[in-house]
This record gives C-alpha cells, sequence and structure tokens, in this order.
C-alpha cells in the first residue's frame, strides 16, 4: 500500500504534471474508468491504454505503491468501502464507550471532512462554477437523489432568491424529460450524487450534456460516475460515526458558492431580496412577533 489515505484517483491527479507522455496515457484510461479500469490484469490494462506493462508498474510506483498488485489492493479496499452498507458501516465506527462524548467524536469526523475537502479543492474550478451560477443570462437547473435532495433545494432556495432563471427539478424524473427540453448550452445542471448512486440522475446528466449543457457535479471521495460527464467535480469526503454519510463537507462548498454569487450580483440580489419582502409583508405571509 502507498503511505497516505488519499484516493488512487486523487493520487493520480496530484502526480499529474510528473507523468510522462505514456503514463498520461495510461493515467487517463485508469480515470475514464474509475476504479474498474485498474482491477483487469496488467496485461489487459497495458493493451487498453497502448503502453507497456512496464509502464504500468513503474507508474503504480511513482504514485508510492511496492508494485501494480498493491495499486489494486488501494482500489479494491475503495470498492469495499463505497459499497458498504449502513448498518456494518456505523460498526467500523464503535469506539470504547468510555471515550469522548459521541457528539465530539462526530464534530472531529465533520471537522476532518471539511479540512481534507478544502485541501484538495480546486479553487479555480470554484471560481469558474460561481461565475457560472452568477451569470444571468444562463438557466439554472438543479437536482439531487435520495439522501442529497435537501443539499440541492437549499442551494436551489438561495440562488432564487439572488438572481432570476433559477429551477429545481423536483422528486419526479417523469417530468425532467420537460426541463431537458429547454436545456442548451446556456444553461447549466447541478446535481447532488453521493454513494449508492442514481442511475436517474446519471441519464439526466448524460443527455442535459448532449444538448451543450454545462453539468456540475457535488459527490463525495469515491466519486459519483456522472464525473465522467460533468464539467465541474465537487468530491466533499462524507465518512461519519453513523450509519449515514455525512454531507457537511459538501454544504460548505454550496454555501460558499452561494455567498460568491450574491457578492458577485449584490446590488441585484439587494433589490430581489427587498423585493420579496416586500411581497411577503403585503401578502401577510410572515407576521410580525408580537
Amino acid at each position: 500500500m502507498a503511505p497516505t489515505d488519499k484516493l488512487v484517483k486523487q493520487m493520480i491527479r496530484d502526480e499529474m504534471d510528473s507523468l510522462t507522455r505514456s503514463e498520461r496515457q495510461l493515467s487517463s484510461v485508469l480515470l475514464q474508468d474509475y476504479p474498474m479500469g485498474g482491477l483487469q490484469s496488467i496485461t489487459k490494462l497495458a493493451v487498453s491504454a497502448q503502453v507497456s506493462t512496464p509502464t504500468v508498474i513503474r507508474m503504480a510506483r511513482k504514485l508510492g505503491f511496492d508494485g501494480f498488485p498493491a495499486l489494486q489492493d488501494a482500489l479494491r479496499e475503495e470498492v469495499a468501502a463505497q459499497i458498504k452498507k449502513p448498518i456494518s458501516k456505523r460498526d467500523a465506527w464503535k469506539v470504547d464507550a468510555s471515550a469522548e462524548h459521541p457528539l465530539n467524536r462526530f464534530a472531529e469526523a465533520v471537522a476532518f471532512n471539511i479540512r481534507h475537502t478544502l485541501d484538495r479543492l480546486d479553487i479555480d474550478m470554484f471560481d469558474a462554477v460561481a461565475r457560472l451560477l452568477a451569470d444571468k443570462d444562463r438557466q439554472i437547473y438543479v437536482a439531487g437523489g435520495r439522501i442529497t435532495r435537501s443539499t440541492a433545494e437549499y442551494l436551489f432556495n438561495h440562488l432564487q432568491i439572488i438572481r432570476p432563471k433559477v429551477t429545481e427539478l423536483g422528486n419526479s424524473s417523469n417530468v425532467w424529460p420537460q426541463y431537458l427540453l429547454d436545456m442548451d448550452e446556456n444553461s447549466v445542471l447541478v446535481l447532488f450524487d453521493i454513494r449508492r448512486y442514481e442511475s436517474h440522475l446519471e441519464k439526466l446528466a448524460t443527455l442535459a450534456s448532449e444538448r451543450g449543457c454545462k453539468v456540475v457535479l457535488f459527490t463525495d471521495q469515491w466519486g459519483s460516475p456522472i464525473g465522467r460527464i460533468a464539467d465541474y467535480t465537487f468530491s466533499g469526503l462524507v465518512e461519519a460515526p453513523s450509519s449515514w454519510d455525512s454531507t457537511i463537507a459538501i454544504l460548505l462548498i454550496a454555501e460558499a458558492l452561494i455567498a460568491e454569487v450574491q457578492t458577485a450580483r449584490w446590488e441585484e440580489s439587494k433589490e430581489r431580496i427587498e423585493e420579496l419582502e416586500a411581497m411577503f409583508s403585503s401578502t401577510r405571509l410572515f407576521r410580525s412577533p408580537g
């Protein structure tokens, strides 16, 4: 094993500048069908990448592994972690009952997730996505999965106040084709998809991309299959001492984008908020306390 807790694909990306031309060719094949591409035999992988088997071994060692079998062991561990059931996932976090309070343990895990998510975040990509979401000429569409739907709704609610042309696709995938009809090169589709990845979201991303729509993905450290389609991918660490994954690191990125979009569109968003408050007041949807 390599002396690191990083995913293999992150290690490849970190070393990309130091790879030879043939090694980059190999890395492209590995990342395109990740992680399954790296689990085939060394001979088949070399043929797929049109490189020699010594190139495969050399690249594995350059990543810090003893050899190609060790790299495959790391990939198998990632797959095992990815498909872990909620109950067995919680068992893996069990600690001595005399240890610190569960609240502190959970907070430590979340703090770790946030710290390492930010360490791996591409700042240039963040800025590019913020510009896309702030562009008033672009139509924004937002959707999430069974667990991430609430995070998608959170992003939608805030963007919809800040700027016009924001649509939440809703829970029923049966009506998504109606939204796809209007997607084009001036559209942005923002998707949230973490493990137990949802095939209908992948299909939506594929069809939207084929229509020229920019696809922004929020996913976990293992990476949704949508990553092969997305123009921009934010990967947040989600492991926590619970039967469920924590989406706090992903929410952090979403909130930071909301703040950046509001800053970029401050004058217009200020007017929209004031007008919205006036509407609330006139319709008495919110009553003053007392």
